[in-house]
C-alpha cells in the first residue's frame, strides 16, 4: 500500500447516502475512479481525490522511491511484488506461509529469523537448487526426498540411460510428508532439529542440460577450442544431502523472505494480535483460515496477560492509594470546573455586553480599524497602489517569447527537447558523455546532411542504446504491438504508402544484435542506426511511443528517386507541403538525416524516460544523495567557523583602538612623550616627540633621573608598539580566514546545485499567477566556473513554464477576476496555458522581469532571491551566450571561393566541433 508522509493511504468508503442509493436506487449515475475502484456521489468530491493522487508526495513501500503519484507508487510496489513473486520458490511458499500462520510475534525481522532458521537447509520435490560438484556449482532439479539412507558424495554420480530432464519415477505413488515439524513455529529450532534433522535428509537430483546452466555463454565462450568436463554430468542422477546444495540468493535469502511474508501475511493493530494470511492467498496455497481452538485460546490469553501486565505497570506508576486520590481528584475537579462555568458564564455576559457598547459606538463614529497586513503574503492578496506605480515598480510583466523556443511554438516538443537535453547534460558522468550547450544540442538535431555526419547525434544515441542494454524488454514487443494495431483495424491502412505487413518485414533482419553490436568512439559510433532500430523494436509499443509506427517508417523506406527533390528545386513558400510516398527499403544509415527533428526528438525522449530505470543511473543518483548528506554536514562546520572567526574580531578592534590613544599635542605635552601611528601597511610607527638623549655627560643627578624615565617610556613604548602590531597581523589573519570560508561556502552551493540537479529538478521559482520559472545551468555534470574562475554555461536563458492544471484550479477558487488581471499585469502575449513555454534570452528582459517581481508575496519573494542569488552566473551567462551567437553569425561574403565545399563550411559550425572527451575506450 503506497504512503504518504509515512502513514499508509486508506481508501475512501462509500458514503451512507451511496450505500442508501444501492437499495433504493440502483440506477443512479455516481462518479468512479476505476484504478482505485473508490465511488463518490459528486464530482468535487471525486476531482479532490484524483487532485491528491496526482500529488509528487507517496512513496512505494517496497522499494522505498519517494517524490511519486498514487498511481505511480502502486504501480512500483505491484511490479515489485511479480518480480518477488516469480523469484521465490513455489515449492516452498505453501510450506512457509503455514508456518507462519498464526504467529504471535511482536517484530517482522523476528518472524522472518525464525522462518529462515527452519527451511535454509530443507529442500522440497520439483524445487531447482545449486549442488557443489568437485568445486563446481551446478544447477540440478530435486527429484524425490527421502529420510531414510545415506546419501552418496556428490562427486560420485549415478549415470542413467538417458540424459533428457523428465524427473524419475518414485519409488510410491502415495507421497511422503516431508518437514512438517519445520512448519510449526511454536517448537523450538534445536527441538525441531532433534526431531526432524535436516541432514538425515537425502536428496535425488538431476542435473539440467548444459545450456541451462547459469553463465553458460560466458563459459563457452572462455573455452572455446577446448575440451571441457563439464558436460559430462548433464541429466546425469544422484544422491546428495543438505551440506552440498544451496538456493541462489535471488530467489531465498532474508531479504527476499522478508518482503515475501510482508506482502502476504497481516496484522491487527490489537495487542498480541497474530500474523494471518490473507485470505485470496490463504486459498490459493491451501491454508487454513478459520483459527484452531487451542490458538485462540492462547491468543485470548497472551493478549489479556499483555494488557493485565500494562495496567499493572500503570497503577504502579500511580502508587498504593492512587484510586482514593484519583476519585478527590475528580470531585475537586468538578467543583473547580462548575465554579469556572459560572466565571465564564459571568465573563461571557460582560464580554457581550461590551461588545454591543462598541459595535453600537463604531456604527454611530463609522471608523472601522482594518487589521494591518503582514508582508510577505499570498501574492494575489498584493495590490499595487500609488506609492509603488510613483517609485517605479513596473505593473506590466515583459512578455517572454514563444516563437524563440528551441521547437517553437510546439508545446509538446519544447517539453520533450527540455527533459532530454536536461537528462543528458545532468547524467553525463553515467553516460559518459560530455556536457554541451542547448544551442549545440539544437543544431545537431536540425542536422540533415549525410556527409559529413554529426558526432553529436552519435554520441547521444550511441550513450542511450549502451544504457538501454541494462534495462528488462521483451523481445519484439513493436511487432507484437504493430501486429495487434492491425488486428484492430477494419481495413489495411497506410502510412506513407507503406503497410503494417511491409513494414514489419522490412524490420525482420534489422537491428536484431543490437544489445551486443559493438558502437565504438574510435570507428564514429558506425551502426548506432541500425542499433537504434533494434532498441525501438525491444523496448517500445505503439501504447508507449505512439509515433513508433510513423517514425520507424521513415527510418526504413525511402521514395522512388523519380519522388526526390532535385538540389536546385525548393519548395515554393504558397505550396503545402504533402506527405510523401515510401517505396524502396533502404538502410537507416542513409535515411535518418531526412527524418524531421520533431521525431527526433521524441525518440530521445523516449529513450531517456527509458534510460532513467537503468542500474547506472539508479546507482549515480544515490551517490548524489551521499554526497548531498556529506555536503550539508561540511556546510554547517563552515558556518560555525566563520561565526568563531567572525566573533574574534570586534574584541581585536578594541584592542587595537585600547593599545593606540591619541594623545594631544601642545605646549603643555611631557618631554619623552611617544606617539604612535599605523601606516597604510598595518605597521606600528612609533615617533618620539623628546629631545634627550642617552649619550653621557657631565649633567648633574638633577638632570639624569628626566633621562632615566625618558628610556622606561621608550620600552614601554617599543612592547606597546610591538603587541599592536601582533594584533593588527592577527586581524589580517582573520580576515583571509573569514574570506576563505566564505569562498568554500560558494563553492558549496555551487557543488549542491549540481548534486541536486541530478536527484530531482525543480524549477528556480514560482511567481503570482503559478508560472514555473527555469534555468538549467550548473546542475548535474555541467559547471557554472570553468579553468581559471571564467564563467560557463549550458542554456544561457531563462525559461517560463506555464501553472500546472492543480495550480490553476487554485486560481480558479479565487473571488476576484484572475484571468481580467492576468490581461493587465501579463498581457495577452505573455499569457501561457498550462502546458506552454516561452523564454528569456536577453539580461535586459530578465532584469525587467526581476523589477516586476514585488517582494510583498511569498513566491515572488523566494524567486526574486533565488534569481539574485545565482544573478553573478545567470547574467554572465546570458551575455556570454550572446557573444558567442554574435561571433559564430554568418557573414556574408562579397566573393565566395567556389573551390569552398558545403561540407567545409558545416564543419565549421560549434556543434560539429564538438567532441566527447568522457568516452569510455572500447565502446
Amino acid at each position: 500500500m503506497p504512503t504518504c508522509r509515512r502513514k499508509r493511504v486508506l481508501l475512501t468508503e462509500p458514503s451512507p447516502v451511496l450505500l442508501d442509493a444501492l437499495k433504493h436506487d440502483p440506477a443512479r449515475e455516481v462518479f468512479y475512479l476505476a484504478e482505485t475502484g473508490e465511488i463518490f456521489d459528486h464530482y468535487e468530491a471525486y476531482a479532490a481525490r484524483m487532485s491528491f493522487y496526482r500529488l509528487k508526495q507517496f512513496q512505494c513501500e517496497v522499494t522505498g522511491k519517494s517524490g511519486l503519484d498514487y498511481f505511480q507508487a502502486l504501480e512500483s510496489e505491484r511490479q515489485e511484488a511479480r518480480t518477488m513473486h516469480s523469484r521465490f520458490p513455489d515449492q516452498l511458499k505453501a510450506a512457509v506461509l503455514k508456518a507462519v500462520q498464526w504467529q504471535v510475534m511482536g517484530r517482522l525481522d523476528h518472524l522472518v529469523e525464525a522462518v529462515y532458521d527452519r527451511f535454509k537447509d530443507r529442500y522440497y520435490p520439483d524445487e531447482k537448487v545449486y549442488v557443489d560438484i568437485q568445486g563446481d556449482k551446478y544447477l540440478v532439479r530435486v527429484i524425490e526426498v527421502s529420510a531414510q539412507g545415506s546419501a552418496a558424495p556428490p562427486q560420485s554420480p549415478v549415470p542413467v540411460a538417458s540424459t533428457s530432464t523428465a524427473s524419475s519415477p518414485l519409488s510410491s505413488d502415495v507421497p511422503t510428508p516431508i518437514h512438517k515439524v519445520a512448519e510449526d513455529l511454536k517448537i523450538p529450532v534445536k527441538d525441531s532439529i532433534a526431531i526432524d534433522d535436516p541432514v538425515k535428509y537425502v536428496y535425488k537430483v538431476q542435473v539440467l542440460e548444459e545450456e541451462k546452466q547459469p553463465g553458460f555463454a560466458r563459459t563457452a565462450e572462455k573455452n572455446k577450442g577446448k575440451e571441457s568436463g563439464r558436460g559430462q554430468w548433464s541429466g546425469t542422477f544422484m544422491d546428495v544431502k543438505c551440506a552440498a546444495m544451496g538456493r541462489d540468493r535471488l530467489a531465498f535469502s532474508k531479504s527476499i523472505l522478508r518482503r515475501f511474508i510482508r506482502d502476504c501475511v497481516d496484522r491487527d493493530a490489537a495487542v498480541a494480535s497474530p500474523w494471518t494470511v490473507k485470505p485470496a492467498i490463504a486459498a490459493r496455497y491451501g491454508v487454513s483460515s478459520v483459527m484452531p481452538d487451542d490458538i485462540r485460546k492462547g491468543v485470548e490469553t497472551l493478549k489479556k496477560g499483555e494488557i493485565d501486565k500494562r495496567k499493572k505497570v500503570w497503577e504502579d506508576k500511580e502508587g498504593p492509594a492512587a484510586k482514593k486520590r484519583r476519585q478527590m481528584a475528580e470531585e475537586k475537579a468538578e467543583r473547580e470546573k462548575a465554579v469556572a462555568e459560572q466565571r465564564q458564564r459571568e465573563e461571557r455576559e460582560r464580554v457581550e455586553q461590551q461588545l454591543k457598547a462598541k459595535e453600537e459606538n463604531d456604527r454611530l463614529t463609522d471608523k472601522k480599524k482594518k487589521k494591518p497586513i503582514r508582508y510577505p503574503t499570498e501574492d494575489l492578496d498584493v495590490v499595487l497602489g500609488d506609492k509603488e506605480r510613483r517609485a517605479g515598480m513596473k505593473v506590466k510583466r515583459p512578455a517572454p517569447s514563444k516563437l524563440a523556443m528551441p521547437c517553437g511554438d510546439d508545446p509538446e516538443t519544447n517539453a520533450h527537447f527540455l527533459m532530454s537535453y536536461n537528462f543528458l547534460v545532468v547524467y553525463g558522468q553515467p553516460l559518459h558523455m560530455s556536457t554541451f550547450t542547448m544551442d549545440d544540442y539544437e543544431a545537431a538535431l536540425r542536422h540533415s546532411a549525410i556527409e559529413p555526419r554529426c558526432q553529436l547525434l552519435a554520441e547521444v544515441h550511441a550513450a542511450l542504446i549502451y544504457n538501454l542494454r541494462t534495462v528488462p524488454f521483451n523481445r519484439h514487443s513493436a511487432v507484437m504491438s504493430l501486429v495487434a494495431l492491425k488486428e484492430e483495424e477494419d481495413m489495411q491502412s497506410e502510412v506513407f504508402g507503406i503497410t503494417i505487413d511491409d513494414l514489419t518485414t522490412a524490420m525482420a533482419d534489422v537491428g536484431n544484435n543490437w544489445e551486443r553490436a559493438p558502437l565504438r568512439h574510435s570507428e564514429g559510433r558506425e551502426g548506432w542506426e541500425e542499433s537504434l532500430i533494434g532498441c525501438l523494436k525491444d523496448h517500445a509499443t505503439v501504447e508507449n511511443f505512439p509515433r513508433l509506427r510513423e517514425i520507424l517508417t521513415r527510418l526504413l523506406f525511402a521514395p522512388e528517386e523519380s519522388q526526390e527533390p532535385s538540389g536546385s528545386a525548393a519548395p515554393t513558400p504558397t505550396t503545402s507541403p504533402t506527405p510523401p510516398r515510401l517505396t524502396t527499403p533502404t538502410a537507416p544509415s542513409q535515411l535518418y538525416h531526412k527524418l524531421p527533428h520533431k521525431d527526433r526528438i521524441a525518440v530521445i525522449a523516449f529513450m531517456c524516460n527509458l534510460a532513467i530505470s537503468s542500474k547506472a543511473i539508479h546507482a549515480h543518483m544515490e551517490f548524489c544523495e551521499e554526497q548531498l548528506t556529506a555536503l550539508r554536514k561540511e556546510k554547517i562546520e563552515v558556518n560555525r567557523t566563520k561565526k568563531q572567526q567572525c566573533a574574534c574580531q570586534p574584541s581585536l578592534r578594541i584592542l587595537l583602538t585600547d593599545r593606540c590613544p591619541i594623545k594631544p599635542r601642545g605646549h603643555g605635552a611631557l618631554q619623552g612623550e611617544h606617539k604612535f601611528e599605523i601606516n597604510g601597511d598595518g605597521d606600528t610607527i612609533m615617533r618620539d616627540s623628546s629631545d634627550l638623549s642617552d649619550a653621557p655627560g657631565s649633567e648633574n643627578e638633577q638632570s639624569r633621573a628626566p633621562r632615566r624615565t625618558a628610556a622606561k617610556e621608550r620600552e614601554l613604548a617599543r612592547a606597546k608598539a610591538s603587541s599592536v602590531k601582533q594584533a593588527v597581523a592577527e586581524h589580517r589573519r582573520l580576515d583571509e580566514e573569514v574570506n576563505k570560508l566564505e569562498r568554500r561556502l560558494e563553492g558549496i552551493e555551487r557543488e549542491f546545485r549540481k548534486l541536486l540537479g541530478a536527484v530531482r529538478v525543480k524549477p528556480i521559482g514560482r511567481d503570482r499567477f503559478y508560472n514555473r520559472v527555469w534555468w538549467y545551468d550548473g546542475m548535474g555534470a555541467a559547471s557554472l566556473i570553468g579553468s581559471g574562475g571564467t564563467v560557463q554555461y549550458t542554456t544561457g536563458r531563462i525559461f517560463i513554464q506555464g501553472a500546472s492544471e492543480f495550480d490553476r484550479e487554485l486560481l480558479s477558487r479565487r473571488d476576484e477576476n484572475i484571468e481580467q488581471r492576468r490581461l493587465v499585469e501579463e498581457g495577452p502575449e505573455g499569457m501561457l496555458g498550462s502546458n506552454d513555454w516561452a523564454v528569456y534570452n536577453d539580461i535586459e528582459e530578465v532584469q525587467e522581469f526581476m523589477a516586476w517581481l514585488n517582494p510583498k508575496g511569498v513566491r515572488e519573494l523566494n524567486l526574486k532571491n533565488a534569481l539574485t542569488k545565482w544573478w553573478n552566473h545567470i547574467g554572465p551567462g546570458m551575455r556570454r551566450r550572446a557573444a558567442d551567437l554574435t561571433a559564430n553569425a554568418k557573414i556574408p561574403e562579397a566573393r565566395r571561393s567556389a573551390r569552398k565545399s558545403a561540407g567545409t563550411e558545416l564543419m565549421r559550425e560549434p556543434y560539429m566541433q564538438w567532441t566527447n572527451r568522457k568516452a569510455v575506450n572500447g565502446q
